[in-house]
């Protein structure tokens, strides 16, 4: 039987090239969103590691890929390859969850950027429900965090119901190499 050997006086040298690979693996990573999904990383490595994604979508140079979260779906979106925002659509689309959520992220990141819109005509909690319910009005609250590449957004409308968005930042994008993505 061979017995190896390890030269300690080695060991600083194996540790530091162990955690340079690792940084440059994930330099392009920004945040790790839902501890899954990294924005600033690439789409098509996700899907290779994870290909249990139960739709996938590409218009041109845009790629999305929608996974199962439980009662939830999440929407990994991509520009030129980099994953930019991470949406996590909940259901079901109720007040209270979207107070609690509101709440939650308030405590974590402060005061949000209220960017609501509602008819003139609705002012009280129900014809605002039911506004975002026919599509005539929107929730939308959003984080900003301090010399962070991302921004948070909280969302209530028709079209998705209730969601919970991290989004890179347009300069983020840019030095990434990826470009906008509106």
């Amino acid at each position: 039987m061979h017995i190896f050997k390890f030269p300690f006086s080695m060991l600083p040298l194996l540790l530091l090239s162990i955690f340079i690979g690792r940084a440059q693996a994930d330099q392009a990573c920004q945040l790790l969103v839902f501890n899954q999904y990294c924005l600033g990383g690439d789409i098509v490595q996700l899907a290779s590691q994870r290909p249990e994604f139960i739709h996938q979508q590409r218009e041109g140079e845009r790629f999305a890929l929608i996974y199962p979260a439980g009662r939830e779906k999440d929407y990994v979106m991509a520009y030129r390859g980099r994953i930019y925002k991470v949406l996590r659509k909940f259901e079901p689309s109720t007040s209270i969850r979207y107070r609690e959520w509101r709440d939650l992220l308030t405590k974590r990141y402060g005061l949000p950027q209220e960017q609501s819109r509602f008819p003139a005509q609705a002012t009280g909690l129900a014809a605002k429900i039911n506004a975002i319910q026919h599509g005539e009005g929107r929730a939308l609250l959003s984080w900003n965090p301090a010399a962070s590449a991302w921004h948070v957004e909280l969302g209530w409308t028709g079209e998705m119901g209730l969601h919970l968005a991290y989004i890179l930042t347009r300069q983020a994008m840019e030095q990434s190499g990826s470009g906008g993505a509106d």
